[in-house]
């Protein structure tokens, strides 16, 4: 059996909760070799109430550490994450299009969680006509889509259905809005669009502050889908899975973060018990 391979152009998160971490978890969890090209270094500053600090890296790094992956092994997937300047935006969209790359999850990050502003307002718009015309799945939570749809603050379903719809636009194939915990529902509620037909996907919603990470972890767990061959709706119902169990059992970390739980959909599947 050959396994399959995921590469993440990402951040690393020293706190290990999300970036990186969260998705080289979530690839070996779902059964899936992950390799990683870093973009930038986030710490968190336990001196200063867990102020984030965004250090992003040298194009010419990331370049480096792409060629490792791309031209040296290969991939069945690949997605994006915290990409902290424009020109990493250009830099990996030149590498997907240089190794026509599909199976592209982008998930665009522009905020560290826990902060109210985007790390640099420019990001979104390189996102919006560089980057998301050659993914193949845009996972934006919904400060993301409100940014990148320019609509502004989401407040209903309805306004995540237009928002997936002005995205789909920007030439993403298909495009699921995140509305997790954020809108006032009753259910987790996120909008998943393929161009031609919206739909609501509703699951379980927990009152817990543990979610550092969940985003990272649900568009990795749509990555780790793709590349062992699932369709894209596919991917999508096992990452809203994956993440709903990861959430359920999410945990205090310290006074500052919780991450979610990236075992937990793994344990219940086999009948494990879940600490």
């Amino acid at each position: 059996m050959t396994m399959k391979k995921a590469l993440t152009i990402a951040g690393s998160d020293t706190s290990g909760g999300a970036g990186q971490q969260a998705d080289l978890k979530t690839f070996q969890e779902l059964g899936v070799f992950g390799m990683t090209a870093l973009t930038v270094i986030v710490a968190q500053d336990p001196h200063n109430e867990w102020f984030h600090e965004v250090f992003p890296i040298d194009v010419a790094i990331l370049e480096k550490q792409i060629e490792t992956v791309l031209a040296g092994i290969g991939v069945d997937a690949v997605k994006t994450g915290m990409l902290g300047t424009t020109e990493l935006v250009d830099l990996a969209t030149h590498k997907i299009k240089q190794y026509d790359l599909k199976n592209v999850v982008v998930d665009p990050v522009m905020i560290c969680k826990g902060a109210d502003e985007a790390l640099h307002p420019e990001i979104a718009v390189s996102l919006r006509e560089v980057l998301l015309p050659h993914a193949t799945v845009a996972t934006p939570n919904l400060f993301e889509a409100g940014i990148l749809s320019q609509m502004g603050a989401l407040k209903s379903v309805d306004d995540m259905k237009e928002a997936a719809k002005r995205i789909h636009d920007f030439g993403t194939s298909y495009v699921v809005v995140k509305g997790g915990s954020k809108l006032q529902s009753g259910n987790a509620v996120d909008v998943f669009y393929d161009g031609k037909t919206l739909e609501v996907l509703e699951s379980e919603r927990f009152e817990t502050s543990f979610t550092h990470g969940a985003g990272c972890t649900f568009s990795a767990a749509i990555c780790a889908e793709l590349a062992k061959g699932s369709s894209v709706h596919k991917a999508v119902a096992v990452a809203k899975e994956f993440i709903t169990e990861a959430i359920r059992h999410s945990f205090a970390l310290n006074k500052y973060v919780g991450p979610t739980n990236h075992g937990a959909y793994r344990m219940k599947k086999h009948g494990e018990a879940i600490c």
